[in-house]
């Protein structure tokens, strides 16, 4: 784990991660951030984001576009992104460790996670 010492900037991230339901990019982010704390650099963001990301305080998504979003929710889950409109949402079924338990036995990997994110038209589409 990657310092895991908390820090104001830290948890000012968290927060406003935490409070923004829309699953937002870094920029999205700093915005927001920026909007309370206008002090606050894009660096310090980033470079906060992405500790908070490698100490499983949040979840980083990785999404087909190469788009990287983040989720304040940290427990494993899946996502669907909108090819609409673009809005990505959680989808809360079980998290499948059988299936990385299947690709380990039959590659020999040593899986520690992985990321699905579904892709179709959101029901506001």
């Amino acid at each position: 784990m990657t310092n895991r010492r908390n820090t104001i900037q830290r948890k000012i991230i968290l927060d406003s991660l935490r409070k923004m339901a829309n699953h937002p990019t870094i920029e999205e982010l700093y915005a927001e951030v920026s909007k309370e704390y206008p002090t606050i650099s894009k660096t310090t963001v980033y470079r906060n984001l992405r500790i908070l990301a490698q100490n499983d305080l949040v979840l980083r998504i990785l999404l087909p576009d190469g788009l990287e979003r983040y989720d304040g929710a940290n427990h494993r889950h899946y996502h669907f992104q909108c090819n609409g409109c673009g809005s990505i949402f959680d989808v809360e079924i079980p998290y499948l460790r059988d299936m990385e338990l299947a690709a380990s036995r039959k590659y020999g990997f040593e899986i520690q996670s992985h990321d699905i994110v579904f892709n179709g038209i959101c029901n506001k589409c």
